[in-house]
């Protein structure tokens, strides 16, 4: 009853606060925008970094994924969200300035990216954790969908315009100094999160907590007695491995063997964000049209034949435009898919277990990125660039079998939020 009345209030208050959230959100996408553009420019133009060098950073990269995830989203069950957003930002900020502060004393090196990368990773899923499980205090149930297309929306026209900002950047003042975009967005993402006013809903009361460690193994209990949920999470996280493969070597690729100017790059992933901000706005018109699962199925099938044009990619500008029409393409109905899962996801979710649904997705699904950076730095050697991107590639197609043969594939409607249930201690459940 509590929670019922919570959120039916939630609009009327929190309408200025979920667009404060969603400005967050933005200036702090843009910013990563700005640097994933940068960052790879920097590594691999001005440090000369190897390959071996570049799957070491994307390694350690995607490293607190594996490592900080659960305690994160278990944390953000029990404790208020803002701060957690709030001190994640800062310290984002605070290690990206290191980059520029050391390029401008000449001291910068491949080591302290190594270092700004795994700070840059638990923050991130600090944050994510917390804003995630923070959007459906802030919005109804039914209101959901739409937030959630929204918030992709206009991540995406921030992602986008990002992209094209760092490359400009990038030609203008460098790649170490336009790193100083990424850290001012952080800063403004921290103060419209200190700025958002609408009280929490303590799920956890401190009287009532456990160890962390029990709420993560609740957690996961959670997680595995839901069907569609975590069949949703094993597709994504062996699409996640698939795509980190070819991730691990996709700016480099791009960058030395095709020969693709910094400016070509970012303005490549910049029109990849136009078909991504696209597949946000019409998410709920597709999925209300042909029915939430196979929006989310199409989003999965999508991506393998979407990496035929980088396979078969040479230098000019003929495949420059083959390859940002295939990223749009395919970030549409990523995002499409996207948006509807996490929904999906979202309302069948207790509003206890939020944190910790997401974190296992984020465990499973980017807790793999590590591994598939290994693994892409040890086929490289071999097989090269380009065969271990085609590899990559074809494991794109086992989530799309994964689905397509579960429960996901018969859901049309968003269903009705579940009851509330009780989850065995782990005493209970050991006995």
């Amino acid at each position: 009853m509590t929670d019922s009345v919570q959120t039916a209030k939630a609009p009327k208050r929190a309408s200025p606060d979920l667009l404060r959230l969603v400005g967050s959100e933005c200036a702090s996408l843009s910013g990563s925008a700005v640097s994933t553009v940068a960052l790879p420019t920097l590594a691999v133009l001005e440090l000369h970094a190897s390959t071996t060098q570049i799957a070491a950073l994307a390694f350690l990269g995607q490293l607190p994924n594996a490592v900080v995830a659960l305690p994160a989203g278990a944390l953000s069950d029990r404790c208020p969200r803002r701060p957690q957003m709030i001190v994640a930002d800062l310290t984002a900020a605070g290690a990206l300035a290191t980059v520029p502060a050391a390029a401008f004393a000449g001291m910068l090196g491949i080591g302290q990216l190594y270092v700004v990368a795994v700070v840059l990773g638990v923050a991130k899923i600090v944050h994510d954790a917390a804003a995630i499980s923070y959007l459906p205090v802030l919005v109804e149930t039914h209101l959901l969908q739409r937030a959630n297309s929204r918030l992709g929306a206009a991540s995406s026209v921030a992602d986008s315009a990002g992209s094209n900002a760092g490359a400009a950047l990038v030609g203008a003042i460098g790649a170490a100094r336009s790193v100083l975009a990424d850290v001012l967005s952080y800063l403004v993402s921290a103060l419209l999160v200190w700025r958002i006013r609408s009280p929490e809903p303590v799920v956890v009361p401190p009287e009532v907590r456990r160890g962390l460690v029990r709420d993560i193994g609740e957690g996961l209990r959670y997680v595995a007695g839901q069907p569609t949920i975590r069949t949703v999470i094993a597709a994504l996280s062996t699409l996640s491995f698939g795509l980190a493969i070819m991730n691990t070597y996709w700016a480099y690729y791009l960058l030395a063997e095709l020969r693709v100017s910094p400016t070509a790059f970012g303005v490549i992933m910049g029109v990849g964000g136009v078909g991504s901000l696209a597949g946000a706005l019409l998410a709920p018109r597709i999925a209300s049209r042909i029915g939430i699962g196979p929006t989310i199925i199409i989003g999965f099938a999508v991506s393998p034949p979407a990496q035929a044009p980088l396979l078969l990619a040479g230098p000019g500008l003929r495949w420059q435009i083959a390859l940002a029409s295939a990223l749009a393409v395919q970030l549409f109905w990523a995002t499409a898919s996207g948006t509807s899962q996490r929904t999906l996801r979202q309302i069948l979710c207790e509003p206890r277990f939020q944190g910790r649904i997401q974190a296992a997705s984020t465990t499973v699904t980017a807790g793999a990125r590590p591994l598939a950076a290994a693994v892409a730095g040890t086929l490289v050697l071999p097989l090269g660039v380009h065969s271990t991107l085609a590899f990559g590639a074809v494991l794109q197609v086992v989530p799309v079998i994964l689905l397509l043969a579960s429960p996901v594939r018969a859901v049309r409607d968003l269903p009705a939020p579940p009851a509330r249930t009780s989850v065995p201690s782990a005493r209970e459940g050991a006995s």
